[in-house]
């Protein structure tokens, strides 16, 4: 009984790998997510002839009170040049119900972020992610974002 569990447990385990995947790494926020902190990843540039697809992987729970985010995002290169994008994003359907995966409170959404990209120069790339939301009216964003869990990065091969 023994062995069949531990087969079991391996094929379930080898069957669930995600072979698209050439990264994919979550940071825990500490609480809440504040207005001044980005989520750094470092990425070693893969093969710089393919194109890729890129996530932004989030997992909230039911404390997040709104049903979009913004989020501005920084790529930068090897060679220091820097793309920078404001993005919107929407959590919850007009019903209340919360977007993406999952089951209980948290729910795990896979976000696009871009599309058919190149990383055509050797060496690290970096990613920022910070929280850009502002209630209406309000000029500045919102100085701690609660419910927000883990944010993520997940960079893909563009299947053929």
């Amino acid at each position: 009984m023994h062995k069949f569990l531990l087969i079991l447990a391996a094929c379930l385990l080898l069957s669930s790998c995600d072979d698209d995947a050439v990264f994919h790494e979550f940071k825990e926020l500490p609480g809440s997510w504040q207005r001044d902190s980005a989520v750094v990843f470092k990425l070693q540039a893969p093969d710089t002839l393919q194109p890729y697809n890129a996530f932004i992987t989030l997992r909230n729970d039911n404390t997040y009170a709104f049903s979009n985010l913004f989020l501005i995002t920084q790529m930068q290169f090897p060679n220091g040049k820097t793309v920078t994008d404001t993005l919107e994003y929407m959590m919850a359907e007009p019903d209340g119900s919360w977007l993406g995966e999952g089951f209980g409170d948290l729910k795990e959404s896979k976000l696009w972020y871009k599309e058919n990209i190149r990383f055509n120069e050797a060496g690290t790339y970096q990613f920022k992610v910070m929280q850009a939301m502002r209630r209406n009216g309000d000029i500045n964003a919102i100085p701690e974002l609660n419910g927000i869990r883990d944010v993520g990065l997940r960079i893909e091969r563009i299947k053929e």
